[in-house]
């Protein structure tokens, strides 16, 4: 593991090459696997042997180039305006399409996308002095923190229940005049289902109001599974109204982390996202994206995992992960207890519990310590608490593994009974205020549920803190966990 004499990250004398990396191997066996098939969240591995060597080199080919200024790095610049038009031509836009004069811009990631679009609608519009957002509540919570940075009211538009999606009457119900933007997902993150986006952008556009699609999660998978037969529904540039669309290529296009793209369905609409500053004695800054200075590894190693994969390779990566989906979903319909919250018709499976000694955080542990690592989602207004698998590839092989684990793991969870955390903890989730809280308080919370203490960052087992935050209100939930990271958030000295 780590030497005891590195005295931290900067040691008085330097470190030899060969034992630093020791060193990071050391601390990267203490994270989740990233390839395997076992990990159903935060990465995406599409198992094709040799891609990850190309993308590092890549990556390291160009890891010292500074986005920043284009005209001195016209390599990154060429590489930037490939993935751009990749992204376009795949989502409906480009030459000899209804869309054909859309443009786009690399980013660091799907939030940064969606702050992005959130600040060229409202930047469209200075007049308003209070700008609004509309956003389904199943939208990914990066809009709420978009609405947060800007300044933006935030409208959510509720979820049918059965459906999981908003209706576009209830979005045309929620704008105004002050309304600059309206969101729709394709898919939802926590789902996996598309929501109507053709009626939506249709309401959208009879308010004047710009529509953006956050594929980020589906826009690098959908069209591939449409190609395959899949019945996919509208919801790119081929759809009048939508006037941008974000698409991660760093889940989907299985590049490394972190690229994503926004596009806008032509010129004038990007011009607000720009942000130039003359009006001090150095450089004169134009930005496309919120950071200045980037590096060009992340764009350079997307550049060569799409030219290596091809839209053959999309297209064969595509059909293996649309099998994984449907067995896994087989699995989860084979157990007693467990019923899927919708059919899947992207790359999710989410399932929750219809008997109520199975207790879901329980047999997310179980699974867990069966080396299957998926995500918990807790409850949220009519829709109760679930389990989230992101399926990749790289899942195909391990399908057949996965069903009798669930089994065994539900059997597990059953047999463990649900978490009985003291009633009087119960009661004080259910009626703290978040401004009640007091350091004494979130400690003794945070040692009782094994936070922040001991040799390790995290107890084994999660299902007691889950219990606990699927109790509380949500502002509560969310002053709970900001406390409780930054518990782990400390420095080592």
């Amino acid at each position: 593991m780590i030497d005891e004499e590195r005295a931290g990250a900067l040691p008085a004398e330097g470190v030899p090459a060969e034992r630093v990396l020791e060193e990071v191997r050391g601390l990267r066996a203490l994270d989740r696997p990233t390839h395997g098939g076992r990990l159903f969240a935060y990465v995406y591995d599409p198992g094709v042997a040799g891609l990850d060597e190309l993308a590092h080199a890549a990556y390291a080919a160009s890891a010292h180039v500074n986005g920043l200024d284009p005209t001195a790095f016209p390599s990154l610049l060429a590489m930037e305006n490939a993935l751009v038009g990749a992204a376009a031509r795949l989502l409906g836009g480009g030459p000899g399409t209804s869309a054909p004069d859309v443009v786009g811009s690399v980013t660091g990631g799907g939030t940064e996308s969606l702050i992005l679009a959130v600040k060229a609608a409202r930047d469209a519009r200075p007049e308003l002095a209070e700008p609004r957002l509309v956003v389904p509540v199943s939208g990914h919570a990066a809009f709420a923190k978009a609405a947060h940075y800007l300044r933006v009211a935030l409208d959510p538009v509720p979820v049918d229940p059965v459906t999981l999606r908003p209706t576009a009457a209830d979005v045309a119900a929620a704008i105004r005049p002050e309304t600059v933007l309206v969101v729709c997902s394709a898919p939802s993150y926590a789902h996996g289902v598309v929501d109507p986006v053709a009626e939506i952008a249709a309401v959208a556009a009879a308010a004047g109001v710009r529509c953006h699609v956050d594929a980020c999660f589906g826009g690098w998978a959908l069209p591939w599974l449409r190609r395959l037969g899949a019945p996919v529904p509208p919801f790119d540039f081929a759809v009048d109204g939508v006037t941008s669309i974000s698409v991660d290529l760093h889940k989907y296009a299985y590049a490394p982390k972190g690229v994503s793209v926004l596009l806008h369905r032509e010129p004038a609409l990007r011009a607000p996202q720009y942000f130039a500053y003359a009006d001090w004695p150095g450089y004169t800054m134009i930005n496309s994206v919120i950071a200045s200075t980037r590096s060009g590894g992340p764009i350079a190693a997307a550049y060569a995992t799409l030219r290596h994969l091809g839209e053959d390779g999309y297209l064969r990566l595509a059909a293996l992960t649309r099998e994984a989906v449907a067995g896994l979903a087989d699995a989860v319909r084979r157990v007693d207890g467990l019923r899927l919250m919708a059919e899947p018709e992207s790359t999710v499976v989410c399932f929750t519990g219809t008997d109520p000694g199975l207790d879901l955080f329980v047999l997310v542990d179980e699974l867990t310590a069966r080396g299957w690592h998926t995500q918990p989602q807790l409850s949220y207004a009519d829709l109760p608490a679930s389990v989230h698998l992101t399926v990749t590839a790289a899942v195909a092989p391990r399908v057949a593994e996965f069903g009798p684990a669930l089994a065994d793991a539900v059997a597990a969870a059953r047999a463990a009974g649900p978490v009985q955390l003291p009633p009087e903890l119960l009661a004080l989730a259910g009626s703290l205020t978040p401004e009640a809280l007091t350091p004494d308080l979130i400690a003794g919370l945070a040692a009782g549920l094994g936070i922040g203490g001991g040799p390790g960052p995290l107890p084994d087992r999660m299902a007691a803190v889950n219990t606990l935050l699927n109790a509380a209100p949500i502002r509560l939930r969310e002053r709970l966990l900001v406390e409780f990271v930054a518990l782990l958030q400390r420095p080592t000295w």
